[in-house]
């Protein structure tokens, strides 16, 4: 039997940008539907690295990210659980001369956005952080950053907004979508059949396609961390560490366990999954225990991969799309969402009940893939194949 629901607003992709818009949509008193192909926060947002940090991101993104700083500390009081999140405070770490200057442009650059960074010299660094190897130059601290577990938290975002009232759809693939004069019909697996007046688009390495659906493509790769956890180990590292540049990234949580990333792996033959290998293991251990010796004898227990987003400019695509009323887009976080990912979800409500929102996110509308020759039309595509090209339409949410 067919299953039908109407709600305000459906939201494709259950990670943890859709779940969170999902949980702030319900506390505005709106009906929503949350769908997800597979299960809410098993893709991106619950295989990262789980790093909580504003420092290294561009200026446009700070006040999105800075809106998601406040949001952090209480997650307690927002999903039940704190999802071991711990404000250890960012260290991003230079290996040269050039890196080092290139943290002081970047301090200097965002230094009106109370970041409150602090730079570092060498001498410093190895009294305040002695558990660091030879070979680096100084640091940038970002004290207020730090860290969560994400298997936690994007599944706790999911659980909430259940708890909220959301019809949580999980295992329902979207295979249609047809917009009308009032809003859209969504078709999915489980023979289900949605009404909703919005939609939104959070459905991560996959939203390029649901953007195409209505005349707007964009340039979006997929790519795939590789990241590893070590057995239980004495305290070794006190912060969530990074690399200018690039290179390494590391965690310890609270039991133990060293959260350590920095390589890439390949996809299957399904570009939807792929599989970490033994030579990038090898090659971040090394490199890991060569920056943190207590690291030398550590024993990796587990290691794993996941599908991200990945736009050429590395900014995600946030805002009403450009062709079609009704639907926002909110994907493409290029492998740097789970911080900033609350505040997106506050974001997205803004835009559906008010048609814009207090926290700036102009640099990120879908806008600045298009060109000249792309007509500004609706779309309506079904999972047939099927297309009808309807007459343009006013602009807006």
């Amino acid at each position: 039997m067919s299953r039908r629901l109407n709600v305000d607003v459906a939201i494709i992709g259950g990670g943890l940008v859709g779940s969170s818009a999902a949980l702030a949509l319900r506390g505005m008193g709106m009906s929503v539907a949350l769908l997800d192909r597979r299960f809410c926060g098993a893709q991106a947002s619950g295989v990262n690295y789980g790093g909580v940090r504003r420092q290294g991101r561009p200026p446009e993104q700070l006040p999105l990210a800075q809106r998601a700083h406040a949001i952090w500390p209480r997650l307690k009081a927002l999903i039940g659980i704190d999802g071991e999140y711990m404000r250890s405070g960012h260290l991003k770490l230079a290996a040269s001369e050039a890196d080092m200057a290139s943290l002081e442009t970047y301090a200097a650059r965002v230094a009106d956005y109370g970041l409150d960074l602090e730079l570092i010299g060498h001498n410093e660094l190895r009294r305040r952080f002695a558990f660091l190897g030879s070979g680096i130059v100084g640091a940038s601290f970002c004290p207020g950053d730090g860290h969560a577990n994400p298997r936690l938290v994007a599944s706790g975002f999911a659980a909430a907004a259940r708890r909220a009232g959301v019809h949580v759809m999980e295992n329902s693939a979207v295979t249609g979508i047809t917009r009308n004069g009032q809003g859209f019909v969504l078709e999915a697996d489980e023979a289900a059949d949605i009404t909703a007046r919005i939609v939104i688009n959070s459905a991560g390495a996959w939203g390029d396609s649901f953007a195409a659906t209505f005349g707007e493509p964009v340039p979006l790769t997929r790519i795939y961390p590789s990241m590893v956890v070590t057995e239980p180990l004495a305290p070794v590292l006190t912060v969530n560490i990074g690399m200018e540049g690039g290179g390494i990234y590391a965690r310890q949580v609270e039991r133990g366990n060293c959260i350590v990333g920095g390589e890439r792996t390949q996809p299957f033959a399904d570009p939807d999954f792929s599989r970490p290998n033994s030579e990038s293991t090898l090659l971040m251990m090394n490199r890991a225990a060569t920056l943190f010796p207590g690291l030398r004898h550590a024993h990796v227990i587990r290691s794993w991969s996941g599908t991200e987003g990945m736009m050429t400019d590395r900014n995600p695509v946030i805002g009403p799309s450009r062709t079609t009323p009704g639907l926002i887009h909110a994907f493409g976080f290029s492998g740097a969402g789970f911080q900033i990912a609350p505040g997106v979800g506050e974001v997205l409500a803004e835009l559906v009940r008010d048609g814009r929102t207090t926290t700036p996110i102009e640099a990120f509308s879908i806008t600045r893939f298009a060109t000249d020759a792309e007509p500004t039309i609706d779309r309506t595509i079904h999972g047939s194949g099927a297309e009808q090209i309807v007459e343009p339409q006013q602009r807006g949410v």
